[in-house]
């Protein structure tokens, strides 16, 4: 039972996590702390998906709701690297 258990557990995260290594966040200072932080909990394509409407407030307050709401498990300290990643490489500029 507990063999095919593990082999349910392994099909699921296959199929989950199948063609995220496909997605390439741009590169700059943060990207690592970005994919460490944000791939712990969903995919990278979110990042891409939202840049066409997300300034820097925007981001600021998705990070935040990520870390104290959902409870990333983001330390604190990182959010201001994590915004300013976001805002520069995928953010609006209005």
């Amino acid at each position: 039972m507990r063999k095919l258990i593990w082999l349910g557990l392994m099909a699921i995260s296959v199929v989950c996590f199948s063609g995220e290594e496909s997605i390439r966040l741009k590169d700059g200072p943060g990207k690592e702390l970005v994919m460490n932080s944000c791939a712990t909990c969903h995919s990278l394509d979110y990042i891409q998906m939202n840049s066409v409407f997300m300034n820097k407030k925007q981001w600021e307050a998705t990070v935040n709701k990520m870390v104290k709401t959902f409870k990333a498990p983001v330390d604190e300290k990182d959010i201001p690297a994590i915004v300013e990643y976001l805002t520069n490489f995928y953010g609006v500029r209005q």
